[in-house]
């Protein structure tokens, strides 16, 4: 006879959506250590077995935490291109700073360094998202490769990505020194190959960085 499978609950279920709700409530409030069963199952206002009915292990919590956040930050990186077709250089650097600011990936970062299967799943999301952005840049070619920019999409997305994550790193150890001075020569650069009619939205947008 083939080896029985363990049941789990259906991925479309209220109940998970709210257990998936509460655990990232936790994480933002008290940090991942502080995710367990019984902290989860008393938040949520249910038992610890039916946690553990629709996530046998702890890593699958935090897996079906990441991957719903990624479909929901997919969806709106991809709304935002589509109302903005002429402006994704500004629609990334927006995505990316909302991102980096963003207590969840910080602790999703921070689980991924203790997890090895949580740590392989942040890089798989990051390499979906950034697929995203490499798409939209090669029906823009103009926009990089050229003998004026040559810096081409690969790197311009991962400047697009990493600037904010890192000085929000350095934010976080009381690290402010040229923030300002940083942002606002990468929002000039991003300007000069891209000028944007939405000029008043990105200073609104910077100032709230600063």
């Amino acid at each position: 006879m083939p080896p029985s499978t363990r049941r789990v609950g259906a991925e479309t279920s209220k109940t998970r959506d709210v257990i998936l709700d509460t655990v990232e409530k936790i994480m933002v409030t008290d940090g991942y250590p502080n995710v367990t069963y019984r902290v989860v199952a008393a938040k949520a206002g249910v038992t610890s077995s039916l946690v553990q009915y629709y996530f046998p292990t702890l890593d699958s919590i935090f897996l079906a935490a990441i991957r719903r956040r990624t479909e929901q930050n997919e969806k709106r990186l991809a709304e935002a291109l589509q109302a903005r077709p002429d402006e994704p250089l500004h629609v990334m650097w927006e995505f990316s700073w909302a991102e980096a600011k963003g207590a969840m990936v910080t602790e999703f970062m921070a689980l991924g360094n203790h997890r090895p299967a949580i740590g392989a799943e942040i890089a798989q999301v990051t390499a979906r998202i950034r697929q995203i952005q490499l798409d939209v840049l090669a029906e823009r070619s103009s926009i990089t490769g050229t003998t004026e920019f040559p810096l081409d999409a690969g790197g311009l997305v991962t400047l697009i990505s990493g600037i904010p994550k890192m000085l929000n790193l350095e934010k976080g150890a009381g690290i402010t020194d040229a923030h300002k001075e940083v942002v606002a020569s990468f929002e000039t650069f991003i300007n000069s190959i891209e000028p944007s009619p939405s000029t008043g939205r990105r200073k609104g947008a910077a100032r709230g960085r600063s």
